[in-house]
């Protein structure tokens, strides 16, 4: 099974059946951005009355796991760990749209799977605490527009595209333009195979602490 970019199309629809049943609401979930991905081993149950053990946390249970900072999330091909999240008002020099602010997210990725394959800046999109269509952003390294690939503003930041080796880690930062005003958000991936077929759903939930 391999790898490929998709449609958060896909997202959108997992979001409707995973509301349906347990777990948070799903519905700001985008539907017109290119991600990444798989579909992930399941480990481990819980339910609402027995939490995950803290050994399970990041496994999907029924098509769904989710973390907190520094949890690692276990996807079909990598491991990802949310480090650190921060707003700001400017990132190196650059200001975002009026009513826009940054949201800075520090990421650890690693292969586990047997092959090395490419990442997507797109594989990890942004949410915030409200229920609207339009509540997600993909990472500034691609214009919302066009899906065009654009250049980071730092060294720091993970490209729009980069190679991941067997058992390569990599970690950088992803810079999303989001709304001013919220605090709580959310890192999500979902799994996508080359026969288009879609996987699990995973969510990394946080507060962004604001940089002054």
């Amino acid at each position: 099974m391999k790898r490929r970019a998709c449609f958060v199309a896909a997202l959108c629809a997992a979001a409707l059946t995973l509301t349906a049943c347990s777990g948070p609401d799903l519905s700001s979930l985008s539907s017109d951005f290119p991600g990444g991905e798989s579909e992930a081993s399941s480990t481990g149950e819980a339910t609402a009355e027995e939490p995950a053990a803290e050994e399970d946390v990041g496994y999907p249970v029924d098509g769904y796991a989710e973390g907190r900072i520094g949890d690692t999330m276990h996807t079909y091909f990598f491991d990802y760990t949310v480090n650190d999240a921060y707003t700001c008002a400017s990132y190196e020099g650059t200001t975002p749209a009026s009513g826009n602010i940054f949201l800075v997210v520090d990421i650890t990725v690693k292969n586990t799977s047997t092959q090395s394959y490419n990442m997507f800046d797109t594989d990890f999109q942004a949410q915030w605490g409200t229920d609207g269509e339009e509540d997600y952003r993909v990472p500034i390294t691609t214009d919302p527009e066009t899906y065009e690939e654009l250049d980071p503003l730092s060294e720091e930041q993970l490209p729009g595209t980069y190679p991941l080796a067997v058992d390569e880690e990599v970690r950088g930062l992803l810079v999303y333009e989001v709304p001013e005003g919220y605090q709580d958000f959310s890192i999500s991936h979902m799994e996508y195979f080359d026969d288009e077929s879609t996987g699990d759903t995973f969510f990394v939930f946080f507060t962004a602490k604001e940089q002054v």
